[in-house]
């Protein structure tokens, strides 16, 4: 996924001013496309100058004014034609996957303490999804009307299902993490501080 791509789906959304998009990115879409203040700036103005997107007429003064974006045909049809595209998967490049191998050279002092903050981090971050789920995506199989009488839930839209699939593949990302983590947790506080793999050894 490119930056331009996850404002225009921000925009087409909800349109937004820089800094609103900012803080969006901050609480949702940062979850799983991350960009700085500077970045999301920048690419407004690229998208603005490609006819992409514009800025909405504001009968605010000039001075101190946000000015708002709101996606234009040309950029709707440029994501329209990014998500029927094809793009192949990314290969995996996490540093702790390289430390894990490198303790089994060099041994793995050190290691469970760094381990253990990954672990709480991905515990953290498992907690605030599956809070989002019960705020954003509950199931209830019933709810209440106004006179107090049980009526069928709504039915989630195309948009919410969607939605909750993204957050879905992110709360199940979270939990293999806690589970991986877990288990080279133990593992590595098993294993001697030091313990050089044998010369001529290749592993995996």
């Amino acid at each position: 996924m490119s930056l331009p791509h996850a404002i225009l789906t921000a925009l087409l959304e909800r349109p937004s001013s820089g800094l609103e998009l900012a803080r969006r990115f901050d609480r949702s879409i940062g979850y799983f496309w991350s960009a700085t203040h500077q970045q999301i700036y920048r690419e407004l103005g690229r998208l603005e100058q490609s006819g992409c997107i514009r800025a909405l007429d504001s009968a605010q003064p000039a001075r101190g004014r946000k000015k708002e974006y709101e996606v234009l045909p040309a950029g709707r049809a440029e994501l329209a034609g990014w998500v029927s595209g094809r793009e192949d998967p990314k290969p995996v490049r996490d540093p702790l996957l390289l430390r894990m191998r490198a303790a089994a050279v060099v041994g793995t002092d050190g290691l469970p303490d760094e381990l253990r903050r990954h672990l709480a981090l991905h515990e953290r971050q498992l907690a605030e999804y599956t809070d989002i789920e019960a705020r954003d995506f509950a199931l209830n199989g019933e709810v209440t009307g106004q006179a107090g009488e049980m009526t069928e839930p709504a039915r989630p839209t195309e948009a919410d299902r969607l939605r909750h699939l993204v957050l879905r593949a992110g709360i199940d990302l979270e939990r293999m993490w806690v589970e991986w983590l877990t288990e080279a947790l133990r593992e590595a506080s098993a294993a001697p501080a030091t313990s050089p793999t044998p010369a001529g050894s290749d592993g995996a």
